[in-house]
């Protein structure tokens, strides 16, 4: 049997079981990661997953992550091991320390496996802009289909069955967009619930740490393990830990859905539509009450440029350091501007570059009131309108993506509706600080979508609990390409 094609809680049981072992599980997934063809590796850790397997030989029957193997993003910290965030700016850096939810993670004896592309510096939505090219949808042969980003690596080589799980992180939807395509769960927490120490700073203030399992109860359990404060982190939350595995069978009766009649009007499929009707349908005949709510139809439309232009400026200065002079790529001038120069030019992509030079812009004493100043004001009337609607609501339902997972070469209207509200809209979750989460719920053509659910800060409990009573009816358990099932 191919244990690696379970989940999380169904490894764990052959493990204390002793049907399998942490080191054959390792040796399966190194094997497949040797096939991989979606181009989802910076770095497998062979030595350092093997060293650590062999090492565990009595299984911690109440420990769930004893022996399981994981990937990370490579924009995490992780010690003694290459991490690039797959941008040459940073080839050939090795961090000296850990990052927190790595810590956590080897406490519980998990087993760090690998390190993941994503698009460079985490900027991206494709999966198309690291520096070792695409990573392509392991549910497209062809490989002509995008997974989505920046978290693509993790996507990937958990819908591949590669690992149970990876870490990603989620600065507008980098987590829960890409879960939709690839057939995934895929989680954000509250802002601060996990701490970012270690986590290479894209936007802070919209920036969380994630990740991606094939079953809600699995996410909730990482979540039990990653979630609280931490020293190291002035950001991080000191609220109380829950268990957040114990309301998940909770009936969902007399719980309020809110759907945004803005948002969902902008999705253009009509078998996606059809879709997300019948599952209002169900989420009915589980006793909860559908409430169809309105935000406006001008706001929504600023969504992703007040995302651009806050996350440009947060990331110009944020990066600042990657200079070549403290680590990473150093390309030598006749002088520091020389180097400087020659090091940022050479070792950021020109998407990069242009990222870099609107966000300076949006900085510029000239021009703050108008851009940056006047895009934080305008989160703040986003952020209002939300939690308007989740005042009265348990959570805000809605298609995670207006398709199934697009080709490289798609052609979209930026300015249409589809792409600024339908395409963009889960920022708001960022913007707010919100936990969200994107499970599976169909097919088209053999490709997978997902639906996504928003509750309030801290809600993550609830949140769980109506997702996984979403994920009992529909039967899309425990997914990947490799299965099809």
């Amino acid at each position: 049997m191919n244990y690696l094609d379970l989940t999380i809680k169904e490894i764990h049981e052959a493990l204390v079981n002793k049907q399998v072992t942490p080191l054959e599980l390792v040796n399966e997934a190194l094997k497949r990661a040797k096939e991989d063809k979606c181009n989802a590796f910076e770095y497998i850790m062979e030595k350092e997953a093997l060293s650590l397997a062999k090492t565990l030989t009595e299984p911690e029957k109440d420990n769930l992550l004893w022996g399981i193997p994981f990937a990370i993003k490579d924009n995490i910290s992780t010690k003694g091991v290459p991490t690039c965030a797959s941008s040459d700016i940073l080839k050939g850096y090795v961090p000296i320390y850990n990052a927190t939810i790595i810590e956590k993670l080897l406490k519980k004896k998990a087993i760090p496996f690998a390190k993941v592309t994503l698009d460079e510096l985490a900027m991206g939505g494709t999966g198309a802009t690291g520096h070792l090219g695409k990573t392509t949808n392991p549910y497209d042969v062809s490989h002509e289909r995008m997974v989505g980003g920046s978290s693509c690596g993790s996507a990937a080589v958990v819908s591949s069955a590669i690992v149970p799980f990876a870490l990603g992180s989620d600065t507008g939807d980098s987590i829960r967009k890409p879960a939709s395509y690839a057939g995934l769960v895929g989680f954000k927490p509250t802002w601060g619930r996990i701490s970012r120490y270690g986590l290479f700073p894209f936007t802070p203030s919209l920036d969380s740490l994630g990740f991606f399992t094939r079953s809600v109860y699995d996410s909730a359990l990482i979540l039990n393990i990653v979630a609280g404060y931490d020293k190291n982190d002035f950001t991080s939350s000191r609220e109380k830990v829950d268990d957040y595995t114990s309301d998940l069978n909770k009936p969902i009766k007399g719980i309020k859905i809110a759907v945004i009649k803005e948002i969902l009007e902008s999705v253009s499929d009509p078998y996606i539509q059809k879709k997300f009707q019948e599952t209002l349908k169900i989420y009915e005949e589980l006793g909860a009450k559908i409430n169809y709510v309105s935000v406006n139809h001008h706001l929504l439309k600023t969504l992703f440029p007040t995302y651009y232009i806050i996350s440009c400026a947060e990331a110009t200065s944020n990066n600042a350091n990657l200079d070549g002079v403290k680590f990473g790529l150093n390309l030598e001038g006749n002088t520091f501007n020389d180097s400087l120069i020659k090091t940022r030019s050479e070792g950021f992509s020109e998407r990069i570059k242009r990222r870099f030079v609107i966000g300076s812009y949006s900085l510029m004493a000239e021009n703050q009131n108008e851009l940056y100043l006047r895009a934080t004001k305008n989160r703040h009337k986003i952020v209002d309108e939300i939690n308007k609607v989740l005042k009265d609501n348990d959570v805000i339902f809605l298609p995670a993506s207006p398709s199934v997972a697009p080709k490289f070469d798609n052609k979209i209207d930026q300015l249409e509706d589809e792409y600024l509200i339908a395409d963009n809209y889960m920022v708001i979750a960022n913007f707010a600080g919100l936990p969200s989460i994107t499970i599976p719920t169909g097919f088209v053509n053999d490709l997978p979508f997902g639906f996504n659910l928003t509750a309030s800060a801290f809600a993550e409990k609830k949140l769980f609990n109506i997702a996984k009573a979403l994920e009992d009816k529909l039967g899309y358990y425990n997914l990947s390409a490799r299965t099809k099932k």
